[in-house]
């Protein structure tokens, strides 16, 4: 039986982007298949009475240092493409919720790359509308039906869903990865992942 796992993530946290771009290889070596799960990351923000790292550590600049030392650890490990974002923090309510509508127009993956590259790697603005159709467009896919699928309250709703089923089943931020209940947090804990993938 193909073993699966899943990555509960939000395209506002860089983490997620980082997780993104590794987890072909990862499920290339464990055989595993990986099911994205779009949530909102204010939305765990409120339910689990958690913090952005930034205002976490406000109070704690060597514990904010060392965070952002292994950020770019990581990101030299994997050589991946990176560009802090100058619009960060944006509001990823729209970019969820069109990722929620992707999956029911089908066309899921490209946009998750679509929209991960143009935060991440091309630093765009992403909580303005216009850039992001002008980003989908881009790539190939249609803004207008995305966009459109997005406003619909049974998208909202899913979205709102995802992301209190993964509050209640005890994430608290993003990435987070569940290999049946067994939760992980973080990027840091995909060795561990992988464990849990090739055991047994």
């Amino acid at each position: 039986m193909t073993k699966k796992f899943e990555f509960h993530f939000d395209f506002g946290g860089p983490n997620s982007y980082l997780a993104h771009k590794v987890l072909p290889e990862l499920a290339r070596r464990t055989g595993a298949q990986v099911t994205y799960i779009p949530i909102l990351l204010g939305g765990i923000f409120k339910l689990t009475n958690n913090q952005a790292p930034m205002m976490r550590y406000a109070e704690t600049p060597a514990k904010r240092d060392y965070e952002l030392l292994e950020f770019s650890r990581f990101v030299k490990a994997h050589q991946i493409p990176f560009t802090m974002n100058p619009h960060f923090p944006i509001n990823s309510l729209y970019l969820m919720r069109g990722a929620v509508a992707a999956q029911h127009l089908g066309c899921f993956m490209p946009y998750v790359d679509a929209v991960m590259a143009a935060m991440w790697q091309d630093a765009a603005n992403m909580g303005d509308m216009a850039v992001v159709r002008n980003v989908l467009d881009k790539a190939g896919l249609n803004s207008t039906a995305i966009l459109t699928k997005a406003e619909d309250p049974v998208i909202k709703a899913e979205l709102t869903t995802n992301t209190e089923k993964s509050a209640a089943r005890g994430a608290f931020g993003v990435p987070t990865f569940f290999v049946g209940d067994e939760m992980f947090w973080g990027k840091e804990r995909l060795a561990q992942v992988e464990v849990a993938l090739t055991k047994g």
